[in-house]
């Protein structure tokens, strides 16, 4: 290791040694960040985690395996030494030839260069097909950025891709629909993921497994070792009898998301660093060794856990980029049309932890003591002719012998007040280094540049509470941290950063004591929804750079999932709750409430309407693929799966008593005039079965005709009356025609 490695090691430990006395100080530089009216006192400290922990932030390029090796034991020098007993790799494809290659992008099988990071270099879609038809696709966050799913469609066709096979279905016109293609991938013990539909293009993502032999230490066998790696299939399926694969490109790790923006597909891994045989991710093309992505590290010494590789891939074209990031676990993504945000829950270095219990005692437990034993402790640490076992065994022997001059009542009154400073304080250090790590990277066709990294304190709920508008980003958190005296301590805040990340206003102490269940930037506004016993439905202003609530509004229940229904109003999907005593809550139903928000100042509840009990459950409730509006048609459909003695107007007995089960879909009609009402209700539970629940439920539209999927069907029902045209079984069940090569 060379000494510039060291020495931001050693410059960051000695700045950790006076992290308590840093805790303690105010700050006058902090952004405006606003607090709801009696909050609880709120600290800023002088020197954030993130800041004593993350060195000049730079990002840096991995340009060797060796300087990879340093980067990691410089890391691990901090972070109390790695153990991985991993065998070494004896074949396959090692780094010190992945680096022989150029690491490039593939155009038409020429090197094309690749900008190095840093320098220069929501509603359900409706949709016109090419014949003027209306149809509908895939609920989606942000507009023009389509998610990927399990099932995709067109004005005619439907794709459904499901453990390892892919179904087509010729849907339109329904009544003469029927089931074109059912075709095995070749990918045998190994699961599909999702899928993207551009013009006549699939683009499917599976995970898979790639192997090599290795000797395990100090064995002399060679052993298969796996590792997981995501497939990238780019189908051709212009001829619906016999689609082609067109590319088959192989990223190491686990796949994790992935956005479709014009023809370029974007798509996420994770891959588990091996730090005693580190290798770069490696991407292959029918198995053959392509590119080795540019790789980059951040001048810190977070706890370096996984390669984070982000890929772009031209879809009708030879075009690949990728770049890999060494960082955090990549969790929830948040795309817009020009940046893509990988984001991840800050993970501290164990030697964090232990310079934390040095500093608990000598910052806050030594100033609190008698003054002369202050300045018997002071000189025993300034002694550097003792050990630090040594000088532990004579400070607690002075100790000691200070707490035998005490009488009982002033040893506990000392040792009350030390106890308060210490849960004071361990709140405080738990409130800095609960964070979300934000990354932000440009896209723009296979163009990637990295471009900021940020924080903001707590955790995400999900993918909605983020948001870009402008020139700005906007985040919703939940904070929870344990203190001794106080017990389990929630809040939330939503927070204003700007192009580079860095936090200009926010607004904290949203709702003490309760966590965000539900979040939707819309425009100038977050709608919120927090919930303990009570629903709290918060409209949040954010027309400037310190956001304030504008009205609140209190009811029964919860809300999952927040959707857009117009400038003054919002759907709400969640549960009914009951109180029960005792601050106990019973969730009952899934209920389904139109907001007006018309009003900021006094939100109110326009209509709700309630499904079943507490054994009712919908998939809705946290995924937003599976929920279904179209305000032009005023129709929302849910898939329902409940008990069924508790849906009204559901008389369907199951095969046994205990099997009374009803799965199928709620088609409500829904407009602000007239409130919420039941259209009808459409069935997926088959007589022959005992299956518990209903996933993979999706509702979609072509022309009059409304589709609603589950796990073994897909039925055809006319909008207006909800009158059944026709239906197809989707069991992976019968023969295949032939597998997909």
């Amino acid at each position: 290791m060379n000494s510039n490695t060291i020495l931001p090691i050693a410059v960051v430990i000695a700045v950790i040694a006076t992290a308590g006395i840093i805790f303690g100080l105010g700050l006058s530089t902090q952004p405006e960040v606003t607090t709801t009216p009696t909050p609880p006192q709120v600290i800023y400290v002088n020197k954030t985690v993130s800041e004593i922990f993350e060195g000049t932030q730079e990002i840096k390029k991995i340009s060797s395996e060796s300087e990879l090796r340093e980067i990691l034991t410089a890391s691990s020098i901090f972070d109390g030494g790695f153990y991985d007993d991993r065998a070494f790799p004896t074949g396959g494809f090692v780094l010190e030839e992945s680096l022989e290659l150029e690491r490039r992008s593939v155009q038409a099988g020429e090197p094309v260069p690749t900008p190095e990071p840093g320098f220069s270099s929501d509603t359900v879609t409706s949709q016109k097909g090419s014949d003027g038809m209306d149809y509908s696709t895939t609920n989606v966050q942000v507009e023009n950025v389509d998610e990927p799913d399990y099932l995709k469609n067109d004005a005619k066709y439907v794709y459904i891709v499901s453990q390892n096979t892919l179904s087509i279905i010729d849907a339109y016109p329904a009544e003469s629909a029927k089931l074109v293609l059912k075709i095995a991938l070749d990918i045998e013990s190994q699961w599909i993921q999702n899928m993207f539909l551009n013009d006549d293009r699939l683009v499917i993502f599976y995970n898979g497994q790639s192997q090599e032999e290795i000797i395990p230490q100090f064995d002399f066998i060679p052993r298969p070792s796996y590792s997981p790696v995501t497939h990238a299939l780019i189908v051709d399926v212009s001829d619906k009898e016999n689609p082609e694969i067109l590319k088959d490109y192989t990223i190491d790790g686990h796949f994790r998301d992935a956005r479709m923006i014009g023809d370029y597909a974007y798509f996420v891994t994770n891959k588990n660093i091996d730090h005693q045989y580190p290798r770069l991710p490696i991407i292959m093309e029918s198995a053959e060794p392509l590119m080795v992505p540019d790789a980059f590290y951040f001048d810190n010494v977070e706890r370096f856990s996984n390669f984070n590789t982000l890929t772009a891939i031209d879809i009708f074209g030879d075009t690949i980029t990728s770049e890999t990031f060494l960082m955090g676990y990549s969790g929830t993504i948040y795309v817009s049309e020009n940046n893509f945000y990988l984001t991840y829950q800050q993970n501290l270095p164990y030697g964090f932890y232990e310079e934390s219990s040095r500093d608990r005692f000598f910052d806050v437990v030594v100033p609190l003591l008698p003054q002369d034993l202050q300045n018997k402790i002071k000189a025993i640490k300034g002694d550097s002719s003792l050990s630090s076992a040594r000088q532990w065994t004579e400070i607690s022997e002075v100790l000691q012998d200070s707490y035998n001059q005490m009488s009982q009542s002033q040893k506990e009154n000392l040792f009350e007040k030390i106890r308060k400073a210490l849960a004071d304080y361990d709140a405080k250090i738990q409130q800095e280094s609960l964070k979300t790590i934000i990354h932000k990277i440009s896209i723009d066709g296979d163009k990637l540049e990295y471009q900021a990294k940020g924080s903001v304190p707590g955790r995400l709920l999900n993918q909605f509470s983020m948001d870009e508008s402008n020139d700005r980003f906007r985040v919703a958190t939940t904070t929870e941290y344990y203190s001794q005296y106080s017990g389990m301590m929630r809040s939330n805040a939503v927070y204003v950063l700007d192009e580079d990340l860095k936090i200009l206003g926010g607004l904290d102490e949203i709702a003490p004591d309760e966590s965000i269940f539900s979040a939707r930037f819309i425009g100038d506004r977050l709608y919120l929804v927090t919930f303990q016993q009570i629903d709290p439905f918060f409209v949040i202003d954010l027309s400037s750079d310190t956001p304030k609530i504008l009205g609140e509004l209190k009811i029964p229940g919860f809300s999952n999932y927040l959707h857009p229904y117009d400038d003054d109003h919002v759907i709400g999907v969640g549960r009914d709750t009951k109180e029960i005593g005792n601050d106990r809550v019973q969730q009952l139903g899934v209920k389904v409430a139109l907001f007006d928000v018309s009003d900021v100042s006094n939100p109110m509840v326009i209509d709700d309407y309630i499904i079943g009990d507490s054994s009712t459950h919908s998939e809705a409730l946290n995924n937003h693929k599976a929920f279904f509006f179209d305000k032009r048609k005023n129709l929302l459909s849910i898939p329902i799966s409940s008990d069924t003695d508790s849906l009204e107007g559901i008389t369907e007995k199951r095969i046994a008593p205990d099997w009374n089960r009803w799965n199928g879909f709620y088609i409500l009609d829904l407009d602000v005039k007239n409130g919420i009402d039941l259209k009808g209700t459409i069935t997926h539970t088959e007589n022959d079965t005992r299956y518990y629940g209903m996933g993979n439920s999706r509702t979609f539209y072509i022309e009059e005709v409304l589709y609603t999927v589950s796990d073994s069907m897909l039925k055809m029902n006319f909008m207006n009356d909800l009158e059944e045209v026709n239906s197809i079984k989707l069991e992976n069940t019968g023969k295949f025609i032939e597998y997909l090569d």
